[in-house]
């Protein structure tokens, strides 16, 4: 890389579970009708935005969120698997409370260190970082000084920020609150190989001036990973 490059992420619309604050994981659920208000209003933004390239998670509820912004750019969808969600295994498309009363142990666990007792039946957030970020870290060098704007989904990209900052995995349910229906952040890369962080779960301008749904403000707390 020879200049500064720039990744902005934003995280999918609204879907089905995010009203019951359900695991959605590696289901592949697709977006509501209140994604889709919430991925037209992201698009007028990218529209303003004008980055380079789109990428998304391979995920359905991610490529129906670009699917706006792609027309708007006028530029193709790339896709990239390693951005997908966290697999949440035994939690997929249960809430938390639920999970408890079958796995009273693990739910204690999972809530005190979210890395080192992850979900049964899941995937490690330690593998899913690193496959998170090896992407972006090649999508950048791929794409040197340009401004990328990704679509993918909440707890992936906040593993993703407690690995380029130095935040224990284990406290990323406590240490960021989880990110909005197609909220962004953005992450910049040096040719020195530094990142930085240039700011977290921002809902764009154009996409805030749109009607809101009744659960958005809920779901800026602790939301379930989707």
């Amino acid at each position: 890389m020879t200049a500064l490059t720039t990744i902005t992420l934003a995280r999918h619309g609204r879907t089905p579970w995010h009203e019951g604050n359900r695991y959605t994981g590696s289901s592949d659920i697709g977006i509501d009708d209140e994604g889709r208000r919430q991925a037209r209003a992201l698009a007028a933004w990218a529209r303003e935005a004008k980055p380079d390239v789109l990428y998304a998670s391979t995920m359905l509820r991610a490529r129906q969120t670009a699917e706006p912004i792609a027309e708007a750019l006028g530029l193709p969808v790339q896709t990239d698997e390693r951005l997908r969600e966290l697999d949440f295994g035994d939690a997929e498309g249960l809430t938390l409370a639920e999970l408890r009363q079958t796995h009273p142990r693990a739910v204690e666990l999972f809530l005190t260190d979210a890395a080192v007792h992850h979900l049964p039946g899941g995937e490690h957030p330690e593998r899913a970082a690193d496959r998170a970020t090896e992407a972006l870290t090649e999508i950048a060098a791929r794409h040197a000084g340009q401004e990328i704007f990704a679509i993918c989904h909440n707890t992936i990209l906040r593993l993703i920020v407690c690995r380029f900052t130095g935040i224990p995995l284990g406290t990323y349910r406590t240490a960021l609150r989880g990110m909005a229906p197609t909220a962004t952040m953005q992450l910049s890369f040096r040719a020195d190989g530094a990142v930085t962080l240039e700011y977290y779960n921002r809902i764009p301008a154009l996409a805030a001036a749109a009607p809101a749904s009744s659960s958005e403000e809920k779901e800026t707390a602790d939301v379930q990973g989707s």
